[in-house]
């Protein structure tokens, strides 16, 4: 059997992104007809917690639920660092797409239009209203790198471009050794995640992963490939209660929270989708046991 171009990964901690990587999970399943490993990572102090229902949606789904240790990975602990060490596990594929659990794939897709060799696949975060861009040099100086000269236009926040500053919530990148040193990307990401944790700001939390994320992508000898607003379309913000635009060719949408995706008529879509592959669209109803004997 080959072994697939892409592995899709993302948190399952409970309860919260237990249930939405169930939903994600089905809109994988759905709208991705090739071959996909699909990975579902959740610390190991939780994942003890995590209710039969979802553990049957996951076998059903082909999903390997795998833990992570996350203690003292970060000192204090960093929730949202879980991503990066989900991203440093090892995985067969030649390419890796760690996405947030709260995602959700609504139309066709392939991976050919998220990957592209020797970069790393990311879309712009809608603002950076958290801070001044006053501290960019103090972070690249921590790191030892230049400012890169490029400016990118952040995806709601449209006066002017600004440094690159990516959402940490897809991200596309090659498995293996890429930089100069023999390290991975991710090895490079979290290494300098490591150094800017210690600059003193006046807020690295909970921005460390997306404010490390362009260094290491440069430092690793990559490159950014900035992906169209179809490939990651932001729901909630200032377009909180508008319907997705019909001008636009919307393959996932990022929802935040269920509220948001009810709003925008696509949590019916989500149970839908969920329903299609396991035969009910509510958590409650899924008996464990009949769902795994059905095959």
């Amino acid at each position: 059997m080959s072994v697939p171009n892409l592995s899709i990964f993302f948190i399952v901690e409970p309860p919260k992104y237990q249930d939405m990587g169930c939903y994600l999970a089905a809109s994988i399943r759905t709208h991705f007809s090739e071959d996909l490993d699909v990975i579902g990572y959740c610390p190991v102090e939780t994942i003890g917690d995590m209710d039969p229902y979802a553990l049957a949606i996951y076998k059903k789904l082909n999903v390997d639920i795998r833990p992570i240790e996350t203690a003292e990975v970060f000192d204090p602990p960093y929730p949202h660092g879980n991503k990066m060490v989900a991203a440093m596990q090892p995985r067969r594929t030649p390419h890796s797409a760690f996405m947030d659990s709260d995602m959700l794939f609504i139309k066709s897709n392939t991976s050919d239009k998220i990957i592209k060799d020797r970069h790393v696949s990311v879309a712009p975060a809608t603002s950076m209203m958290w801070s001044g861009q006053d501290i960019w040099p103090h972070i690249y100086n921590a790191c030892d790198m230049p400012l890169p000269e490029e400016r990118i236009w952040l995806s709601r926040q449209r006066r002017k471009k600004l440094m690159p500053y990516f959402n940490a919530g897809l991200i596309v990148f090659p498995e293996g050794p890429v930089a100069e040193s023999g390290e991975t990307f991710v090895e490079v990401w979290m290494r300098l995640a490591q150094i800017i944790d210690q600059v003193d700001l006046v807020k690295k939390r909970p921005y460390l992963d997306q404010m490390s994320l362009p260094l290491a992508i440069r430092a690793a000898g990559l490159d950014w490939n900035i992906l169209p607003e179809e490939q990651h379309y932001i729901l909630g913000g200032q377009l909180r209660g508008k319907p997705l635009p019909e001008d636009m060719d919307i393959k996932m949408i990022h929802y935040r929270n269920m509220k948001v995706l009810k709003e925008v008529g696509m949590l019916r879509k989500a149970k839908s989708m969920l329903e299609q592959h396991v035969g009910e669209r509510r958590f409650d109803k899924i008996d464990p046991e009949k769902l795994l004997a059905d095959g």
